[in-house]
């Protein structure tokens, strides 16, 4: 029989009961007149960026109590400092999330020593659209195609941010997977940065994600100033079926093994979202529901087509599942890509 509890002569069982069973009621109380934080590894401009701030303009009515919402932009390391800030420094209350690049969970587990956090401890909300990776060139580069980069005595050179995030590990692991030409340059703080620096003629180009790309670097494309012209994933996007795949490049099994793990860890889960470690159980539930339902919001999907940006969303749970595949890969495995992508002093 259920304890019943009087309070001044009132029966409160039922209220109680019904806020203890229904954690929306709970989480409601919580977050009104409460400020939900964003915090990006990225600096502003850039794709991550320009994923977050849409989605913190249309999050709050998701979220009972509807909060306010900001948008920091953590930069350095590649948003390492981002990762690392979340996992460690953020409260654990549901009112911080952080926006980092996936693949510093890969460096984690391959043994970065400056990735101070377990990928598979935080507390994942989902992913707002995976990547479609793509190397873009600029017209003074002299390289219009991916034949031509191929046969090309020198080296082209491509800028990222640091290693773990995309611009640096997958033309790394393309180099070695298609012998294709490569200098890098990094040490950026986000693809912005890169598009200006390229835009000057100090870089050729660089790698990443079609879905930035096409937004942010738009008016460079419409003039032909800078081109697509080898695409990292295993399948092609839609919008550039005329851009061959790397795997047509592709030197031997190991090399087929290698851009797999692109098309994986570098693709579903490249730009994920996520709370620290110790969220409340139904902070975190009603947190990825919200997730879902914005990037599923009718208003931010016409604000998102005016911006060019793609929304096919990943849920939580399963962007949490691909996260503990990348801790059960083959010990040869690691140490081969470990060996591409992890810095050389540690």
């Amino acid at each position: 029989m259920r304890r019943k509890i009087y309070v001044g002569g009132a029966l409160m069982g039922a209220a109680l009961s019904a806020l203890v069973l229904n954690p929306l009621a709970r989480a409601e109380d919580f977050y009104q007149g409460k400020t939900l934080k964003f915090v990006v590894g990225f600096s502003a401009g850039g794709g991550f960026d320009t994923y977050t701030r849409m989605i913190a303009r249309h999050i709050s009515k998701h979220i009972p109590g509807k909060p306010a919402t900001i948008v920091e932009n953590k930069t350095g390391a590649g948003s390492l400092l981002a990762a690392n800030f979340i996992f460690n420094q953020a409260e654990p209350d549901g009112l911080t999330i952080g926006n980092f690049i996936g693949p510093l969970v890969l460096q984690q587990a391959l043994g970065n020593k400056a990735a101070k956090f377990d990928g598979r401890k935080f507390g994942w909300l989902g992913v707002p659209t995976p990547d479609s990776g793509v190397c873009v060139l600029t017209r003074a580069s002299g390289i219009n195609s991916a034949d031509e980069w191929k046969q090309s005595k020198k080296l082209v050179k491509l800028g990222g941010t640091a290693p773990g995030s995309t611009t640096d590990d997958v033309p790394r692991l393309l180099a070695v997977a298609t012998g294709f030409p490569m200098q890098f340059v990094t040490g950026y703080k986000g693809t912005a940065n890169i598009r200006l620096a390229a835009e000057r003629g100090e870089l050729d180009g660089g790698c990443w994600a079609w879905e930035s790309i096409k937004p942010t670097w738009a008016k460079s494309l419409e003039s032909g100033k800078v081109k697509p012209v080898l695409q990292s994933m295993m399948k092609s996007h839609p919008d550039l079926e005329a851009v061959p795949l790397a795997s047509r490049y592709a030197r031997g099994e190991e090399g087929k093994e290698l851009l797999e793990i692109v098309d994986s860890v570098y693709g579903v889960t490249a730009r994920p979202y996520s709370v620290p470690p110790g969220v409340p159980a139904d902070r975190l539930a009603l947190l990825q529901k919200a997730f879902m339902d914005v990037t599923k919001d009718p208003q931010l999907i016409a604000e998102a087509k005016k911006a060019r940006l793609e929304f096919k969303p990943v849920d939580g749970p399963t962007v949490t599942k691909m996260f503990q595949r990348v801790y059960e890969l083959k010990a040869e495995t690691k140490t081969k890509v470990a060996s591409i992508v992890l810095p050389k002093k540690q």
